[in-house]
C-alpha cells in the first residue's frame, strides 16, 4: 500500500513538471482538476517539488524557477520575425503624442514600441515590462512608472495582483498590447499568471492599440485576455484571414497594416 501511494505521487509530480514546462505557471485550482486529486493533495506535491528547488511556489499556484524552460525564451522570442516587430514598433510609436501618458506590455513586439520612441519624446510609460524599464533609462525626458510584482522570467515582466494597487490611482491614453494568438473570438497568451497586468493596464487605457505580427494570426495559445470588443485599433504587418477580417470589421477596429 505505500509503495502504491508513493508510484502515485511520483506519477502525479511527474505529470506536474510536465504540464508546468508547457504553460509556465498553473494553479491549484487547475492542478486538482486535471490530476483528479484534492487541492490539499496538490500543495503536498507541489512543496516537495519546491523542496527539490525543482518548482517556485506563487500565490495561487506554481511557477517554474529561473531557468526553468517554458515555451521559447524572451530571446528567441525577440529574434523571431523580428524586422516585422522594428516595423510593427515604429508605426505604433506613430500613434503616440508628445506629452502623452502611455502604457506598454510585456512581450517582445510590445518593447518594440519602447525602442521606436523619439529621445525628445516627454511624456509618461507605464509597464510591467523589465525590458522596456531597461530601455526607458535611456530616454530621461519621459517619465517612467514601474508596475511590481513577482517576476516572470520567461516574459520578462512583473506580473501578479500587486499591479492592481497601482494602476487604479493611474491613467493611460493608449496602452500597447501585446498577444500571443489572435483569432475572431479574442486574444490569448499562454499563462494565466499574465492575465492580472494585463486585465489592470486594459482598465486604465482610453484606447488598446494590440500590436502583433503576423505569426500570431495562425498562433494558437490557451488563455484569452478578452474579446476583441475591446480592441480599437490594430497594428499587424499581414493581411488578416478572413474570419479574423469579418470579426474586426464587425467590432469596428481600425487596422493599420506596416
Amino acid at each position: 500500500m505505500e509503495s502504491s501511494r508513493y508510484e502515485s505521487a511520483r506519477r502525479r509530480r511527474t505529470e506536474i513538471m510536465a504540464a508546468l514546462r508547457r504553460a509556465g505557471f498553473l494553479s491549484v485550482v487547475d492542478l486538482s482538476a486535471q490530476l483528479g486529486v484534492s487541492q490539499m493533495t496538490v500543495r503536498r506535491d507541489l512543496r516537495q517539488l519546491a523542496e527539490s528547488n525543482e518548482v517556485l511556489l506563487v500565490h495561487g499556484g506554481v511557477s517554474l524557477p529561473p531557468g526553468g524552460v517554458a515555451g521559447p525564451g524572451y530571446a528567441t522570442r525577440a529574434q523571431s520575425h523580428a524586422e516585422a516587430k522594428l516595423a510593427i514598433g515604429r508605426t505604433a510609436a506613430g500613434l503616440v503624442r508628445p506629452g502623452d501618458t502611455i502604457g506598454i506590455d510585456s512581450g517582445t513586439t510590445a518593447a518594440e514600441v519602447a525602442h521606436a520612441l523619439p529621445a525628445e519624446f516627454d511624456g509618461c510609460v507605464v509597464t510591467h515590462s523589465v525590458p522596456v524599464l531597461a530601455h526607458m533609462l535611456s530616454r530621461p525626458r519621459a517619465r517612467v512608472i514601474g508596475i511590481g510584482g513577482e517576476l516572470l522570467h520567461d516574459n520578462q515582466a512583473m506580473v501578479g495582483f500587486a499591479a492592481l494597487d497601482l494602476t487604479r490611482r493611474l491613467r493611460i491614453r493608449t496602452l500597447f498590447l501585446g498577444a500571443s494568438a489572435v483569432d475572431e473570438r479574442g486574444i490569448y497568451v499562454r499563462s494565466e499568471i499574465e492575465l492580472s497586468a494585463k486585465h489592470a493596464l486594459m482598465e486604465i487605457a482610453d484606447e488598446i492599440v494590440l500590436v502583433v505580427d503576423a505569426s500570431k494570426l495562425t498562433s494558437t495559445a490557451p488563455v484569452q485576455v478578452s474579446e476583441l470588443d475591446r480592441i480599437d485599433t490594430l497594428v499587424v504587418d499581414a493581411a488578416l484571414p478572413g474570419p479574423l477580417a469579418a470579426a474586426v470589421r464587425r467590432n469596428g477596429i481600425r487596422v493599420v497594416t506596416v
